[in-house]
């Protein structure tokens, strides 16, 4: 037997100002921790992360009243929100009372304010498995178990209330303003603070998940559908304020590579998302790019002695590995499935050993080899070199901050292409390949051109990416394409980037990208066991979210219940039909 209603709520939200007002209150004696939470009365650290949650949890369970002014933040559920953050807050103050345990020598390090946190988060947590299932048919006779379990079975949206349109713009502004200062906030975290990094991405877990189960996800997907061209601005606009919002250039760095790994998944979704090849040697376009830029971009060490400028060596790089992509793609299209993949996966291999042995000795002296093409120099735009910094908007940027905002730009290049190319002919043509090439053949589709345009599209738009890699790098070696390593990009990554956001889509492989590309940046510590969590967090991710993160409704229909009878089957069937 459950909870009353009531009882639940309550209970609910009075942990969860307990939870609250305890963040407020040392949680030990000494600044050791990282955080320093012995301060009483201002909270830092890992207590800004249980104080975040207490907030939300107390949202929600108040949603769930129907306040007015609240209904909007839970369409789909009233309960599960709310159990799932008290979770999230849980698991995130627990994490912390055994870390301050651990981390300082024993339970003697505990200050009050930390026994508190814990039995509030508990009792919060108790009292929301006592709340009714929002999908569950018969709560009464559910355990607390079953009703936890149907909290994450968010029933369909209620229908809103139709807002002004002014309302509705602000609501996208201000997601997309809450976007950047959660991506903001986790970059900023000291990579030699790996407890907060790991409290930060609990949160922020359990917390995306609550806002799918309410439904504010496909509420906020409509909006943005209703306004697109708003959506994009506020989009860019967001990604252009990152640099501003950065005190350390240093963080700058890891914004940029995340663009350049993104931007290369993007262009990797050409080819597996909408196209449905299974290319595992697509990093070795990134490297087309990155050698020929480096070779013709006036490195002392090029053996080719060109110094083009940047646009000329982009165009090089770019149109290098559209060769590349017509000559590798032309012999081996016409296999599929497995066969292709292994095709691929050996040009890859092919390419590193390739620019290994053009040192000299083993073949012509045209890539130094192992040693790679160094001293690549930076930049020169309109005047402006990037690798020095300069004042724009009354804010110092730093040489990272300068390369961000030039892939940034590369980065709307290739949203476009992507976006220009899946709503065209030529799209909806490799979507029909990708579901049944048979079929599309059928239809009159010429398989083969089209897969060759989707190859060779996909290695330019790495090409391009890899002529600012370069530069950014300041060196190439053939040891930066290998199919996996531990540093991304490599195909395995790039690849595991496109599955984990979501194939075909445009948001899916950004989002992705930047969980791979950040959270081993931060968690420098699990190095060692940086594969083994990679395939563990694979494997969950295809039991539970098979569509990826971002999913389209063709992969949401194609690995999910849609609640549609089965035909019916045998003689069943034949008796309905009357005969």
């Amino acid at each position: 037997m459950g909870l009353p209603l009531s009882a639940a709520r309550a209970g609910t939200g009075i942990g969860a100002i307990a939870t609250f007002a305890s963040t407020f209150l040392a949680w030990t004696w000494t600044a050791a921790f990282p955080g320093d939470l012995s301060v009483t009365g201002y909270p830092g650290g890992l207590q800004v992360l249980t104080l975040t949650g207490a907030i939300l949890t107390l949202l929600f369970v108040l949603a769930g009243y129907e306040i007015r002014g609240l209904r909007w933040l839970s369409p789909a559920g009233k309960n599960g929100p709310a159990l799932l953050f008290a979770l999230g807050t849980f698991v995130t103050t627990w994490f912390t009372v055994i870390a301050i345990t651990v981390d300082l020598g024993g339970l003697a390090n505990l200050e009050p304010g930390a026994y508190v946190a814990a039995v509030a988060s508990l009792i919060a947590l108790v009292a929301a498995l006592g709340l009714p299932s929002d999908v569950a048919a018969d709560n009464t006779t559910a355990n607390a178990w079953q009703r936890f379990v149907h909290c994450f079975k968010a029933p369909t949206p209620k229908e809103a209330t139709a807002l002004p349109g002014w309302a509705e713009i602000l609501i996208i502004a201000v997601s997309f303003g809450l976007g950047l200062y959660v991506f903001t906030y986790g970059i900023d975290i000291d990579s030699d603070n790996p407890q907060l990094f790991i409290g930060f991405l609990i949160l922020v877990g359990f917390g995306a998940t609550a806002i799918s189960r309410a439904g504010l996800n496909r509420r906020l997907a409509g909006l943005t559908s209703k306004h697109k061209n708003v959506t994009v601005t506020a989009a860019f606009v967001a990604a252009f304020a990152f640099p501003f919002t950065q005190s350390n250039d240093a963080y700058a760095t890891i914004g940029t590579n995340i663009l350049i790994f993104a931007t290369v998944a993007l262009g990797l979704n050409v080819v597996v998302g909408l196209a449905g090849l299974l290319d595992l040697g697509y990093v070795a376009f990134l490297g087309v790019g990155a050698y020929t830029a480096a070779l013709v971009s006036g490195s002392p060490s090029s053996t080719i002695g060109l110094h083009l400028p940047f646009w000329a060596a982009v165009l090089c790089g770019a149109g290098a590995s559209l060769i590349f992509g017509v000559v590798i793609g032309a012999p081996t299209l016409r296999l599929h499935g497995d066969y292709l993949a292994i095709v691929t996966l050996g040009f890859g291999e092919i390419f590193r050993i390739t620019m290994q042995n053009l040192d000299g000795s083993s073949g012509p002296d045209v890539t130094n080899g192992s040693n790679g093409i160094p001293n690549i120099p930076d930049l020169e735009l309109f005047g402006f070199n990037l690798g020095e910094s300069h004042t724009i908007l009354g804010m110092e940027l730093g040489r990272f901050s300068n390369y961000y905002l030039l892939m940034l730009l590369f980065t709307i290049i290739v949203v476009t292409v992507f976006r220009r190319s899946d709503q065209s002919r030529i799209g909806r043509a490799w979507v029909a390949i990708r579901e049944d090439e048979t079929a599309a053949r059928a239809m009159g589709i010429n398989a083969f051109r089209l897969k060759l345009l989707a190859f060779a599209l996909g290695a330019t738009l790495a090409g391009m990416a890899g002529t600012v890699q370069a530069h950014v790098t300041f060196t190439v070696t053939p040891a930066q394409y290998k199919f996996v390593e531990a540093v991304p990009p490599n195909s395995a990554f790039l690849l595991a980037a496109v599955i984990l956001g979501g194939m075909g889509t445009v948001s899916g492989p950004l989002i992705g990208a930047a969980l791979l590309y950040l959270i081993p940046a931060k968690l420098q510590f699990m190095a060692d066991y940086q594969l083994l969590l990679f395939g563990v967090a694979l494997i969950l991710l295809m039991r539970f979210r098979p569509e990826g993160l971002i999913a389209d409704r063709r992969k949401q229909l194609e690995f999910h219940e849609t609640g549609q009878l089965d035909a019916p089957k045998g003689d069943i069937g034949l008796k309905k039909a009357g005969v």
